[in-house]
């Protein structure tokens, strides 16, 4: 089911600047708000900016797609290893299938997500891409 617009409006500032939660008492990182930490029960929860790299931890390529992403795919979806140690799942672009690896270096993209409607909002979110050696 699409988003609608005030969720898309009360997600924005996490979406496009990929923040996460930190338990002040263990350390504990998150992707998104918290108010309790799922490993000491602290609600000393600090809002923190992620790290915008780091590697794939496991992966798998989607070839059964939904309905609203008929003729997109087939496209991967990962779990990220960021560098701090947070894992969240995204999707790898700019990558074919048969290149992607686990342990592959990823950068934070952001890139379109979806369209409510043909004249409605569009709107974008995180996803991951290789990095490419500059050398």
């Amino acid at each position: 089911m699409m988003p609608k617009s005030p969720r898309i409006w009360q997600l924005a500032e996490r979406r496009y600047r990929l923040l996460g939660s930190k338990c002040t008492v263990c350390g504990k990182t998150s992707v998104g708000p918290r108010s309790v930490c799922p490993i000491c029960n602290s609600e000393k929860i600090e809002t923190i900016q992620l790290p915008s790299t780091g590697t794939i931890y496991s992966y798998t390529v989607v070839h059964a797609l939904p309905a609203e992403k008929s003729g997109y795919g087939p496209y991967i979806m990962a779990i990220v290893e960021l560098e701090d140690g947070t894992k969240l799942t995204a999707e790898i672009v700019d990558c074919e299938p048969e290149d992607v690896k686990i342990g592959m270096p990823v950068e934070l993209a952001f890139r379109l997500i979806g369209q409510e409607s043909e004249h409605g909002i569009i709107y974008y979110g995180y996803k991951f891409r290789p990095i490419i050696s500059r050398t």
